[in-house]
């Protein structure tokens, strides 16, 4: 599966502006990076990964529809799953602003 074109549109508007973003595929996805680190991806899966403080993971999977990235059946805290249905209208700005603060937060890739 390609990941979902209208999402990476709806992602980009909202970055739009951000000093040192660029975009990258990545696993079948369109990553958005601030600084050479991923803040957001539209999946290749479908749905949205957005990078998390890895300390905030457990509070966020617990409190909202997120969960946790699975790699070859690892959990990977720091990183958070949504599914597209999860990311409908005013819900995606809130991921996306804290993907995007979390990758300011890190020291920029060379």
């Amino acid at each position: 599966m390609a990941y979902d074109e209208e999402l990476a549109e709806r992602i980009r508007e909202f970055v739009a502006g951000e000093p040192a973003l660029t975009e990258k595929k990545m696993f079948g996805g369109l990553a958005f990076l601030i600084g050479g680190n991923m803040a957001v991806a539209a999946s290749g899966q479908g749905g949205l990964l957005v990078r998390v403080d890895r300390e905030e993971s457990e509070t966020l999977v617990a409190t909202s529809g997120a969960r946790l990235l699975e790699m070859r059946g690892r959990e990977m805290p720091g990183w958070l799953r949504l599914d597209s249905d999860q990311v409908a209208s005013e819900e995606l700005s809130s991921w996306v602003e804290r993907g995007v603060s979390y990758a300011r937060s890190l020291p920029a890739k060379q």
